[in-house]
């Protein structure tokens, strides 16, 4: 048994003090350095293309972690981990490694079941092989019918086994798909529809699996198709509950499993392209679901390899439970009496960046595992990245935060449609959506039918099923409206039924206000300023090898240009120094160099073109900007969590999903601000920022200098950049154009931003007619919101109402002339 307990300087403890994170009661652990939370000591390596966190549980006066590689069905060199109280990290001798991410905890036995390992309460650790039980362990369940002396397991190629919990022997129920696949040939599971499988539960004479994929070249490239599915297996068959794309299937007790498995419900969790999806199943009535919005699209690729395993989670006490639900970027309030006939209380938290595996309460901490640093970033390549390759060795770590931190993260605006370009029949009504919880609701609603058509909008106001009209409308053939309601004007949940068929787009767009001001946190002092000159940056890389650091190819600036100056390494006790290794300098410096002109700044937006060819334009931040954001100086995107980037373009950072995913339809700003920031990086779990004023290292505890006082970086975690400021910037997709009659701009981003306004102005000898369309969320119809008509040399000055919200703006002229469209986010 391997214990590791590093001993680190006085300076160490000094940053330990100053940097944010909960208090223990054992002051043992206060020794560690710590980043907003994130301990360096802890994270986790392993030597395979991805080191992901398949489970965290409290067990036996200790937390245990075990990771994951991509897809390892017989083992790898992941470990199991135990955290002690005063977190000492211990590797235990018997990690087996493999791809789990299960755990449940046996009452009768007294034993966590955590991956292939059975762990009892004097922390005696048991294996089973994976001769004996193959697969891509990714779920347990209480056994159907002997739960005091089995459990199941399920892979994630449909291998589905029963243990004896006293012996460990392993029954074959279904065998799981890699052992069934021939040598050589693809991948492909028989047993039920999609693939990737991820939760299982049981109760009410059930055993519930859901996957949240689909096999194929289709699925990698789109992220719109038919994906995923959610079965119950009742001992004998198999029934398929829904096709679509499913991954957490809990219940009220959690990781033990139901205490009533004959009455209480069963919850499941999945998504499809217009929503987050909620299902319950009732132990008379069978399932019912509802729709939830998405605060972050960085999860839905089809193939389901974006998402990894969103839980929901008690982290209240026995006294006050609190369950927290985590879906697609979104930390949830979860009502732990959420049943089919009892539905309130769901409510936004905040939104958040890190990419959690699972999470547990463990003394005054909530602790996410992460999935951080990929050495294979998989599917996620495009042209802004250039040749950037991932980090040498995958690695993740642990993040303890604050309970009540989990409300103060990043706003809560998200989106979701009921219908989306789809046929609807009269009188059948759309299934509920959440409909409170944010100070603002637009409904966005369009009739692509060729005749009127008449909605009724109804509400649930308690949750209850007890539906109520609650407002008419009457639209015409190819037109749309758009309805803001406020807080005061919401209920639980709201339903749409058209009286005529036709075909309807309906989409919700969910505002929180944001009251974050233009000033960023403190904790970012010492990153240096887009209007300074800095002294030094670098390029960073996590090394391979065991190496277990961070690489620094070290830039200092000469006549307005970096020029390189030396190679330092950050290791894990954030000890930064210059080491004479000019064979790693030189490869990243060649490998990581800033590509150039991978956007283009023009007079009035930043015009991205992806790389399906699409044109997007983003707002301008100080124009300082300009040359840093084309010449090659500073990083512009960067994959800091596995399989989305982080874009950092002319003053705001934000978020980017992959390709597959959708890309830049989907893109979400984060924070403005005033850094310039040479590059950024994911190691041991933090965000590491270089462009920093070694000078700052002695009053910003987030700030490291190097030993020799020549170069220094920012450490935190990535969800500090909500801390930066909020979104703000102006611009427009027109300024002085040439633009013809009836067709329509670039899309220019309008969603997640505070106070909107525009002006419109033209140059023509007579009035112009213009049409503002809205795109809610990236992938779906263009609505007509307003038409503005502007005399001859007159400016048209609009402030959008408050709480009105899409993703994309263009406009549309009714002439040709020569226009501007100038849009001011505040």
């Amino acid at each position: 048994m391997l214990k590791i307990n590093h001993l680190f300087p006085a300076i160490f403890l000094i940053i330990a003090a100053a940097c944010s994170a909960p208090s223990t009661n054992n002051d043992l652990a206060s020794s560690y350095p710590n980043f907003s939370g994130i301990y360096p000591h802890l994270a986790y390596y392993n030597e395979e293309s991805e080191c992901g966190t398949g489970a965290v549980v409290p067990w036996a006066d200790r937390l245990w972690v075990i990771t994951y590689g991509a897809h390892l069905p017989y083992g790898s060199s992941d470990k199991l981990y135990e955290i002690t109280p005063d977190l000492q990290q211990i590797v235990r001798p018997e990690s087996i490694g493999g791809t789990p991410a299960n755990r449940m905890i046996h009452t009768e036995s007294r034993q966590l079941f955590i991956g292939p390992y059975a762990i009892s309460q004097s922390r005696d650790v048991r294996v089973i092989p994976y001769e004996q039980m193959p697969g891509r362990h990714t779920g347990n369940a209480r056994h159907l019918t002997d739960p005091s002396g089995k459990i199941y397991y399920g892979t994630m190629e449909e291998g589905f086994y029963e243990v004896d919990v006293t012996t460990l022997e392993v029954n074959t129920l279904y065998v799981d798909g890699n052992v069934t696949r021939p040598p050589g040939e693809p991948l492909d599971t028989k047993l039920l529809l999609g693939a990737h499988g991820k939760g299982l539960y049981s109760g009410q004479g059930v055993m519930v699996y859901s996957n949240n994929g689909e096999s194929g070249q289709r699925a990698r490239d789109e992220f719109d198709i038919e994906a995923g599915s959610l079965y119950e297996w009742d001992g004998n068959e198999w029934k398929l509950v829904r096709r679509n794309q499913f991954v957490e299937v809990s219940g009220p007790g959690g990781i033990h499993g139901n205490k009533n498995p004959e009455t209480d419900p069963i919850w499941a969790t999945g998504w499809d392209h217009k929503s987050v999806l909620l299902g319950v199943r009732d132990a008379d009535a069978g399932w019912e679901f509802f729709r939830l919005p998405k605060a972050s699209h960085s999860y839905d690729g089809a193939h389901g390899w974006n998402t990894e395993w969103p839980r929901i989670r008690d982290v209240g006490t026995e006294q006050n439970p609190d369950y927290l639900m985590t879906m697609h970027g979104m930390f949830w309030r979860f009502p732990a009496g959420f049943t089919r006939t009892s539905t309130s209380g769901i409510r936004p938290r905040s939104a958040y960046l890190k990419v959690i595996g699972d999470f547990a309460r463990w003394q005054d901490w909530v602790v996410f595992g992460a999935d951080d640093s990929a050495n294979k970033e998989f599917l996620n390549k495009r042209r802004a990245k250039g040749s950037l390759e991932g980090p040498g060795q995958s690695n993740s770590n642990l993040w303890f935060v604050a309970q009540d931190m989990l409300d103060r993260f990043g706003p809560a605006t998200a989106n979701a449609a009921v219908w989306l370009n789809e046929e609807v029949g009269a009188g059948i009504s759309s299934e509920p959506v959440l409909f409170t919880g944010w100070d603002h609701i637009t409904l966005w609603i369009q009739n692509q039918g060729s005749k009127s058509a008449q909605f009724t909008l109804q509400i649930d106001p308690s949750g209850k099923g007890e539906w109520q009209d609650y407002r008419s409308l009457d639209i015409r053939p190819g037109a749309s409206e758009a309805i803001t309601f406020g807080a005061d004007e919401q209920a639980e949940w709201m339903r749409i039924i058209p009286k005529s068929a036709t075909k309807a787009t309906a989409h919700l767009a969910y505002v929180t206000q944001d009251n974050r001001g233009t000033q960023r946190d403190g904790l970012f002092a010492g990153v240096n300023k887009v209007g300074d000159q800095p002294a030094t940056g670098a390029l960073l890389y996590g090394l391979g090898d065991n190496r277990r650091k961070l690489g620094l190819a070290a830039k200092r600036m000469e006549d307005g240009k970096y020029v390189e100056a030396g190679y330092y390494e950050l290791d894990a006790s954030m000890v930064l120094e210059r080491v004479e290794d000019p064979e790693m300098e030189t490869f990243i410096t060649t490998k990581f160099a800033i590509p150039e002109q991978v956007v283009t700044v023009e007079e009035g937006s930043v015009l991205v073109v992806d790389d399906r060819n699409r044109r997007w334009r983003l707002p301008l931040g100080d124009r300082k900007f300009d040359s840093w954001s084309m010449n090659g100086q500073m990083r512009i995107c960067r994959e800091v969590a596995t399989e989305r980037d982080l874009f950092n373009c002319h003053g705001t950072f934000y978020e980017l999903p992959a390709e597959n995913a959708d890309g830049y339809a989907k893109i979400r700003p984060v924070a403005s601000h005033d850094l310039l920031v040479t590059d950024y990086a994911s190691y041991r779990g933090m965000l590491v920022i270089s462009g920093v004023d070694p000078d700052m290292a002695d009053s910003n505890p987030h700030v490291i200098r190097s030993k020799d006082k020549q170069l220094a970086v920012w450490a935190g975690v990535i969800d500090d950049l909500w801390k930066l400021g909020k979104p703000t910037g102006n611009g427009g997709p027109w300024v002085n154009s040439r633009v013809a009659k009836g067709v329509p701009s670039d899309p220019y981003l309008f969603g997640f931003y505070d106070k909107k306004r525009v002006e419109l102005k033209h140059s023509a000898a007579k009035a112009v007619t213009f049409s503002i369309l809205f795109e809610p969320v990236g992938h779906g119809p263009w609505l007509t919101w307003k038409e503005i008509t502007v005399q001859p040399g007159e400016t048209a000055h609009l402030e959008f109402p408050k709480g009105l919200e899409a993703r994309w703006v263009r406009l549309v002229a009714d002439s040709d002339c020569e226009a501007t469209s100038w849009f001011t986010y505040d």
